[in-house]
């Protein structure tokens, strides 16, 4: 699949002008979403996944294929510590050696094996809640910090979305739109470019749509044999510009390939992640990280179906600002 333009290539055709904070607080402006589904509302853009993105979606199932857009949850995973984030910790509470003690011996006859995990709940394929991130002392649909405690998250908590994120995902496959095998750390993806790299795809984008936006970066790390930097390190991902096709189509979430999301180094110094800012705080959208693509876009580019019926539920951890999934794709 190739683009039709050089500017359309590169990614950067809206970005040549430097990024100011007074760009990303007209961005928030513009996509705010506080207050339009009522003022205790904690669901944020998934309120566009109706009945109708549904029922859409599940027509949309055809060969009863099943893909997964998780990673693994295990010690060999992108985490190197940084923020206290580790990869996951696995435990056997009672195994194979218990049994041949007979340690369980007061069980008639029956013997069983149990394990538990370790592991910070966005240390691997994650949602981010919208309790997650704050900026000016406030979180989406302006609750301020006292809403975090210790003991967690009493609004914009991940447990409320427990029967949502199931409706039309699509794939944006930008590696595959430019022609190369992945995107390098500091590449940024335009809103330009999201919206040619759908038409070449000849999808439409919906309001209420998941959708998925693969930078390669786990085919590099993949390539190179080790995650390296992958996490917290410079990374491709969105442009800032991205919220103008992710807001302006009213999708209901958005994930990628990366550990944050949008462009590593940022377009700006003055925040720290700022289409975090955009996104999940003023417009309450949904954000993913850490998905593998690469299965999903190996099947899309084979078959040409880069529209597809998603589930990704996130576990119900009452309380919690992030959760781990196992985001599958029904083709």
């Amino acid at each position: 699949m190739a683009n039709t333009t050089d500017e359309q290539a590169s990614g950067q055709a809206d970005t040549a002008a430097p990024i100011t904070l007074e760009d990303v607080h007209a961005l928030c402006d513009r996509y705010r979403n506080w207050g339009r589904w009522g003022p205790d509302d904690e669901l944020g853009t998934v309120n566009f996944i109706d009945e109708e993105c549904v029922k859409a979606a599940a027509a949309l199932v055809k060969q009863g294929k099943t893909i997964s857009c998780g990673l693994p949850y295990d010690g060999d995973g992108p985490q190197n510590g940084w923020g206290g984030r580790v990869n996951p910790l696995h435990f056997m509470l009672q195994d194979g050696g218990d049994i041949a003690i007979n340690a369980q011996a007061h069980l008639a006859r029956l013997r069983y094996t149990d394990d538990a995990i370790y592991m910070p709940l966005q240390c691997g394929t994650q949602w981010d809640a919208l309790a997650h991130v704050f900026y000016d002392d406030k979180m989406y649909n302006g609750f301020g910090p006292e809403y975090v405690s210790s003991t967690g998250a009493t609004k914009n908590a991940i447990q409320v979305l427990k029967d949502k994120v199931v409706g039309r995902g699509i794939l944006l496959d930008i590696p595959r739109f430019r022609g190369v095998e992945w995107l390098e750390p500091g590449e940024g993806i335009s809103d330009v470019e999201l919206a040619a790299c759908a038409e070449a795809e000849g999808i439409e984008v919906r309001r209420g749509d998941i959708v998925l936006v693969r930078t390669g970066h786990i085919t590099k790390v993949r390539s190179d044999g080790e995650w390296g930097t992958y996490s917290a390190g410079d990374a491709p991902g969105l442009a800032l510009s991205a919220s103008h096709f992710l807001c302006g189509n009213e999708v209901a979430a958005v994930a990628t390939d990366t550990w944050g999301m949008e462009v590593r180094p940022n377009e700006l110094t003055d925040i720290f992640q700022p289409l975090h800012v955009v996104l999940l705080v003023s417009a309450g959208m949904l954000i993913g990280e850490i998905f593998d693509l690469d299965p999903l876009a190996a099947d899309c580019a084979e078959d040409g179906v880069y529209e597809f019926m998603f589930v990704g539920p996130p576990l119900a951890f009452t309380a919690a600002v992030g959760s781990p999934l196992n985001p599958m794709v029904i083709k």
